[in-house]
């Protein structure tokens, strides 16, 4: 929902209702991932997409069916035997897409779902989407870290759903949970959505050089909130990284301890030294190397790389933290440029959170699609 949640919120001021279809699950091969969605407008306008365009047309008309109707509907979408282009995944996946229709009636809470994604506070939407009863259907429940509002049905179900999302919430994770038809732990026949909202994780840079611009460039187009950091006031300017969301002119080293100690870095925080200066890159990955992050890589040639090694290893960085070290930084792509350099340092995390082998699918076997590794 995140990525129309723009278009979603100004129908819902409008007051003009809107069907949205979420993938609620995937199997095998699907094309996107759970939480994607696609909203069908009353002036009949498509916006986004739910599996990059196999089942859009099928969602369409579901929309369309829910706004003049109101009834929710799920939906299972696979591999169609008489023309898999109309309703089927011609990659071999299936897919469950939830449609329903929001307005200010069925979904009071949207303004307050969208004012905490902005402020990147944490917060999941909850829906029923499966219940033998069917008039529960569609029931939602809007859970905050501290506080939630609404009701799925029951003071029971939203007990036993309630600490299940949280947790969910808490690792960023989007996924459907299923109980017993009153929150049974051991159960079947219920199935909730938890739709995660948790802040973008965050990618920081240390090294204001042309490699950190095109880093930064390609860290925000991937989703992250990107920082670029240096000492030197006269490179770490605005004007030199326009596609970073903040540029910090400290000694790397410090502004990564007072952001871990302001409780601002997790484990989903991506951390790239870029700067080729022991002075600045040695105390930086020393401290880096001993938290708890999902990333941590240097640039540099193999040469650079041993006197590194040797650097941290003087100032007592153990050989298990030095294993946790992506240096150098990136898949093996024979990349040269500065862009081509970002190229493979993001397709080294995507290899890493997903599972991938770095190598050409062409020669590969198996799916293409993998579950996560990491929670992200």
């Amino acid at each position: 929902m995140r990525e129309v949640l723009g278009e979603l919120v100004a129908q819902w001021r409008s007051g003009v209702p809107t069907a949205m279809g979420t993938v609620v699950s995937t199997f095998r091969s699907a094309p996107r991932p759970a939480g994607a969605s696609m909203l069908v407008t009353s002036d009949e306008r498509a916006v986004g997409s739910v599996s990059g365009g196999c089942v859009e047309g099928a969602v369409f008309e579901l929309g369309r069916q829910v706004i003049a109707d109101g009834d929710v509907v799920l939906a299972r979408y696979g591999v169609s035997d008489d023309d898999a282009f109309t309703v089927g995944l011609t990659c071999g996946g299936i897919l469950d897409v939830f449609v329903e229709r929001i307005d200010p009636v069925s979904f009071p809470e949207l303004a307050d779902v969208a004012a905490s994604v902005e402020a990147e506070e944490p917060v999941a939407v909850v829906t029923l989407v499966a219940h033998p009863e069917a008039e529960r259907v569609g029931r939602r429940l809007v859970i905050w870290e501290d506080r939630h509002t609404g009701t799925l049905g029951s003071e029971r179900i939203d007990e036993a759903v309630l600490d299940d999302a949280r947790g969910l919430l808490a690792s960023g994770r989007t996924a459907t949970l299923h109980y017993g038809p009153d929150g049974q732990r051991r159960g079947e026949g219920m199935d909730v959505f938890v739709n995660s909202f948790e802040p973008p994780p965050r990618m920081l840079v240390f090294g204001a050089i042309d490699f950190a611009a095109a880093m930064a460039r390609l860290g925000v187009f991937l989703g992250y909130r990107v920082t670029v950091c240096d000492a030197r006031p006269v490179f770490a300017t605005r004007s030199r990284f326009p596609d970073a969301h903040e540029v910090v002119v400290d000694w790397p080293h410090r502004y990564l301890q007072t952001e871990r100690d302001a409780g601002r870095v997790d484990s989903r925080t991506v951390v790239t030294v870029l700067t080729h200066d022991p002075k600045f890159d040695v105390p930086v990955l020393a401290a880096a190397l001993r938290m708890d992050l999902a990333y941590v890589g240097a640039m540099g040639s193999r040469r650079t790389h041993s006197d590194r090694l040797e650097r941290l290893r003087e100032v007592g960085v153990t050989t298990e933290e030095l294993a946790r070290l992506s240096s150098p930084v990136g898949l093996d792509l024979g990349a040269r440029t500065p862009e081509e350099t970002a190229v493979s340092i993001a397709a080294e995390l995507i290899s890493l959170r997903w599972g991938g082998r770095g190598s050409r699918l062409s020669e590969a076997e198996g799916p293409i699609h993998a579950t996560s590794l990491v929670a992200h």
